[in-house]
């Protein structure tokens, strides 16, 4: 019987509830368990259909584990390949021609240079012309890593002198210049399988024990309209993105939600933080997903979940490959039937040549 792990790190009361809800839930169809990691051999399948990651973002030898069990079939919530390529700046650039909201954003060079770099190393690199920033920009503004999370390395700055203090601190990081939102609400979003949704009212200059602990302030007909769009915003961008578990963060300025965050490989969901009924939503809905996804596992296919923006790229790329004037057809048509042609004399066959011998593979 194949098995749905949970793979996690410093976290307590989610790991533990979710294997106990699916077991619940399966009625012995599928054990849950969390995830055991004994040796771990190249193209070699784990036990698992389907393993909940929430901690190989901090720890590359469980990244590397997660991608060698989704070669080999394991469907790994997050997509362990997508989430390790994305950012915060790519992120937000696709989220504007997805149609939502993002603040003025900015990329900016790191301050060092890297490792192994020199002068020469940027010679495509111009001047960066910071008065043209700031005020594309505006202040107050927030900088902050262009990968990354937890609030690490965020500065908010409300003047160039700030910004420039702060930038001096950022050593060899690749930075985003970014507009602070002054919102009148705010939300955190759960989005789970890429259909189900959890909008929480959030407040996030609050202690981080306290932030769910506030009310929606848009109220009425107003507020009825807001939650149906940031419902719109969140599965736009989860499809587009494709995650199967992730979190979304809205600051809502003049009642349009402006997209702030929704990167989230392994999103916080320890009731000491959501709150109870939060977290009773997001266990249920986690156990649902992971069923679902052990019922349509397949043994050796890529049981991922590949946003659109991703299944795009790879069919327009197959179209660029197609010569011009020729289109792929879905299905391979039949043999039309070709006029009959009189029968040419049949040459003398030529004496066949000796086979070349096959050169070894190179070990790699």
């Amino acid at each position: 019987m194949k098995k749905i792990g949970i793979l996690f790190g410093q976290e307590n009361t989610f790991p533990q509830a979710f294997v106990d809800r699916v077991n619940e839930k399966a009625g012995g169809e599928f054990t849950a368990e969390f995830v055991s990691i004994d040796q771990v051999e190249q193209n070699v399948p784990t036990d698992y259909a389907v393993i909940i990651d929430r901690i190989s973002q901090d720890v590359p030898f469980y990244r590397a584990y997660l991608k060698n069990a989704a070669l080999t079939g394991t469907a790994v919530i997050n997509n362990p390949f997508w989430w390790s390529a994305d950012e915060k700046f790519f992120n937000n650039a696709l989220a504007v021609q997805l149609g939502v909201p993002v603040p003025r954003t900015l990329l900016l060079p790191s301050k060092e240079r890297p490792d192994d770099t020199s002068e020469r190393s940027f010679r495509n690199l111009r001047m960066m012309d910071w008065d043209a920033a700031f005020e594309k920009i505006g202040f107050p503004a927030f900088m902050k890593p262009h990968s990354g999370g937890g609030w690490k390395s965020v500065y908010k700055l409300h003047n160039p002198e700030e910004f420039f203090r702060a930038y001096a601190e950022t050593g060899q990081l690749v930075m985003l210049l970014q507009e602070a939102i002054e919102f009148d609400d705010y939300f955190r979003c759960y989005c789970i399988g890429g259909k189900e949704v959890l909008i929480m009212p959030y407040e996030p200059r609050n202690e981080f024990h306290q932030r769910y602990a506030t009310q929606m302030k848009t109220t009425g007909p107003a507020g009825e309209k807001l939650l149906a769009t940031i419902k719109d915003y969140v599965l736009r961008l989860n499809k587009g993105l494709g995650y199967d578990f992730n979190t979304v963060e809205f600051a809502v300025r003049d009642g349009i939600p402006i997209a702030i965050d929704f990167g989230n490989p392994a999103p916080d969901a320890d009731v000491n933080s959501v709150g109870q009924q939060n977290f009773e939503w997001v266990v249920e809905a986690a156990a649902n997903l992971a069923i679902e996804k052990a019922r349509a596992y397949q043994p050796g296919r890529d049981n991922l979940t590949w946003g659109t923006f991703v299944q795009r790229s790879a069919q327009n790329g197959f179209q660029d490959a197609i010569p011009a004037g020729k289109t792929a057809a879905k299905k391979s048509a039949a043999p039309k039937a070709a006029a009959p042609k009189a029968a040419a004399p049949k040459k003398a066959a030529a004496p066949k040549k000796a086979a070349a011998p096959k050169a070894k593979k190179a070990q790699e």
